[in-house]
């Protein structure tokens, strides 16, 4: 993967490169990242379902239902932007780890994961949006 890092003191272009370390090290990095961005949803997720089994929606006003489903939605859809972004960065990686003549038999596994990668992001939406249905059922009845 080029990197265009830019000295300021002579104002030129240095090219570097990553090696296949490098690349393996980002890979991890782009899996935590979207580990990560589930984390907050997925909490904001189990309060509204303990709330919403224990029937406390049925008495709460039409106010704090919608403030409810305006901080789910707000959470997923932030939540859904950042993994979508770090997708759409993993699959620009793959395309730098299938460039080395002879890669380590994990960097060829994980460059033929593309397929993989462009799956995890149609779910992600899908089950996205079937999950934010699922929380306005719960909190409006």
């Amino acid at each position: 993967m080029l990197i265009w890092l830019y000295d300021f003191t002579n104002l030129t272009k240095k090219r570097e490169t990553m090696d296949e370390k490098g690349l393996l090290d980002l890979w991890n990095t782009k899996r935590s990242q979207v580990i990560n961005a589930q984390i907050a949803p997925t909490l904001m997720l189990v309060g509204v379902f303990v709330l919403a089994a224990y029937g406390k929606f049925e008495t709460a006003t039409d106010a704090a239902k919608y403030l409810t489903i305006g901080v789910a939605a707000a959470t997923g859809i932030l939540a859904l932007i950042s993994q979508y972004a770090t997708i759409r960065e993993a699959e620009v990686l793959l395309v730098d780890l299938k460039k080395f003549e002879k890669p380590s038999a994990l960097s060829a596994r994980i460059s033929e994961s593309r397929s993989l990668l462009s799956l995890s992001a149609i779910a992600m939406v899908g089950l996205g949006l079937a999950v934010f249905a699922l929380v306005v059922w719960a909190v409006l009845g």
